[in-house]
């Protein structure tokens, strides 16, 4: 019964983590309808989605001590020290592309503000370098649980970031305009575009 219930915990986390963070990308078109309390409002929904996530890394914990009653195995066929070894491969580039991000975004990692400005750093090669690395942590705690239902669980992810990552997109459209769509087309979205001759 834990089971199930952690599961279905873990269903409805990743969704509001979704709806959430959608909500908090989304500043300049929610400020047509509160006003400039917009940018505060989102930073609150930023903070509500990232709840959301961490819960849902408890439900991947809660996972490993409590695995769906279901004809799947629980642990992969080798040792968990190369699951182990498999997660941190996967954690030290993610892991970079994430932090990086975050840096280089500075303030509106966590908080949009009317007055930011468009960032340069490794924003000035990749678009969502944030998304792009955070995406994969989700294969890196399924591994580190040595739990393959938890990696294949983990694609769920990849379209709930990829929709976060539209919606950020279409915001700050709104946002910046024309520099903004200028940027959009010579970067890359995840990956580096590469320069025409």
């Amino acid at each position: 019964m834990i089971a199930w219930i952690n599961f279905a915990f873990l269903i409805f986390s990743s969704l509001f983590l979704l709806y959430f963070y959608i909500k908090s990308v989304s500043p300049a078109a929610l400020e047509k309808v509160y006003g400039p309390g917009a940018y505060a409002r989102c930073g609150r929904y930023r903070v509500v989605a990232m709840v959301f996530e961490f819960i849902t890394v408890i439900n991947y914990v809660v996972y490993y001590f409590y695995p769906l009653p279901i004809p799947f195995p629980e642990a992969f066929p080798w040792s968990r020290w190369i699951s182990i070894v498999i997660a941190a491969a996967i954690l030290l580039p993610s892991g970079y592309l994430m932090v990086k991000g975050m840096i280089d975004a500075g303030a509106e990692a966590v908080a949009p503000k009317k007055e930011h400005k468009m960032y340069g750093g490794i924003y000035e090669k990749i678009r969502h370098p944030q998304a792009a690395g955070e995406v994969f942590l989700w294969w890196v705690v399924a591994f580190f649980l040595h739990s393959p239902f938890l990696v294949i669980v983990s694609f769920i992810y990849v379209p709930i970031f990829m929709m976060m990552c539209e919606a950020e997109e279409h915001d700050l459209v709104l946002r910046f305009g024309e520099s903004y769509v200028d940027y959009h087309r010579r970067t890359g979205a995840y990956f580096p575009r590469r320069q025409r001759s």
